[in-house]
């Protein structure tokens, strides 16, 4: 896809929003289900980057987008709170280099820049999309072990009503 958006963007995000959406509606086991990223943010930033950025055409963005609206309309998936744990992109080029894998050895700087805006204008701005839930914003630019402290403090603060929270974290 980080070679090709044109041709496997399409592709790949439909058996993004696929995934979510199972992910999303799977029974519960637990009575909290924590989630990296959301079917919410499949749509709203990262198929919404490749429409503006110019590497979907309009048609298969119609198409997701559609879908999207259909989904949420008939299958009720409720979420209680979104975790937004906030990063620069130059902290998310990091973290990418040191873990090394080689799917995402082609993501460029200025790709992880236009995600981070999305994620602020729909999570901090509130002027990209609706938000279905509260969000708590964490600063994620700390080591490792300092936002585990984080997250975990604030476990135990999460008294969810459905039992669904989304972490969403720019890279």
């Amino acid at each position: 896809m980080y070679r090709d958006p044109q041709r496997w963007g399409i592709t790949l995000q439909t058996y993004i929003q696929l995934t979510m959406l199972d992910v999303h509606t799977r029974p519960m086991k637990m009575r909290t289900r924590m989630m990296e990223r959301s079917i919410y943010s499949a749509r709203y930033i990262f198929v919404e980057n490749l429409f503006r950025s110019g590497k979907m055409h309009e048609a298969d963005f119609a198409v997701l987008s559609e879908w999207f609206d259909w989904i949420l309309k008939t299958i009720p998936f409720p979420l209680d709170t979104i975790v937004y744990l906030q990063t620069r992109p130059e902290t998310c080029l990091k973290h990418l280099q040191a873990r090394s894998r080689h799917e995402e050895s082609f993501i460029p700087l200025d790709y992880l820049k236009s995600l981070h805006e999305l994620y602020e204008e729909w999570l901090i701005d509130k002027t990209l999309y609706s938000i279905p839930t509260p969000v708590i914003v964490i600063s994620a630019d700390d080591e490792l072990e300092k936002i585990q402290e984080k997250l975990a403090s604030l476990h135990l603060n999460l008294r969810p009503k459905n039992g669904l929270t989304s972490l969403h974290k720019d890279c």
